[in-house]
């Protein structure tokens, strides 16, 4: 009983500090959201309503919404919180990227190209600690579960060359939508799975 009372105790003082950084992230966002104007056209519905289990404890869609003009939501395999990590990894400008080339290259998920006198000695991706590479990662893994086009894109992949490689390059899809989305505003629609087999 008294380690259940101590575990107790441990567990609610954690939720109010939970609490308390999603409060301080709400602020943060309606501050910088508040010199933004309002999006042309309003806020798309939701894929899904299902709520992720660490999710924050407020509504962060319209909040990133405003702040960017984008529902990154859209893009399957981000969700509400996956977006605003991306956000407070990458930032909203990702021009200092001069290509997606370039920002798939810092990400990691690029190959690698050690070439010795013409001959291609390793392409793997190199090691990372970087934590967006980590989310992408598993987003790619979760994505593949899906009946969506990026879902067929990772069973595709996973059956012709593994599922490690596969988890890299539906990760780096992943990616370059993002980028494709914040740098030029693509404006993503899944065209489904059976589309991408037919082609």
């Amino acid at each position: 009983m008294f380690a259940l009372k101590q575990a107790l105790t441990l567990y609610d003082f954690y939720q109010v500090r939970i609490k308390e950084c999603d409060a301080q992230i709400e602020q943060v966002l309606a501050s910088l959201t508040a010199e933004k104007s309002d999006p042309e056209a309003p806020l798309p519905k939701p894929r899904s309503n299902k709520r992720q289990s660490n999710a924050v404890n407020f509504d962060v869609r319209p909040l990133l919404y405003q702040l960017t003009s984008i529902d990154l939501t859209q893009i399957h395999g981000i969700g509400p919180y996956l977006a605003l990590r991306l956000l407070s990894e990458c930032g909203t400008d990702l021009s200092r990227w001069p290509s997606v080339k370039h920002f798939t290259s810092w990400l990691c998920l690029s190959p690698g190209g050690k070439i010795s006198g013409g001959k291609v000695l390793s392409a793997r991706s190199r090691k990372t600690i970087n934590r967006v590479t980590a989310h992408l990662r598993r987003a790619a893994v979760s994505v593949g579960r899906t009946l969506t086009a990026l879902g067929a894109f990772y069973r595709r992949l996973a059956a012709r060359i593994g599922k490690a490689k596969t988890v890299t390059a539906t990760a780096r899809k992943i990616a370059v939508l993002f980028y494709n989305a914040m740098r030029y505003g693509l404006d993503y629609r899944d065209p489904g799975a059976d589309y991408y087999e037919q082609r």
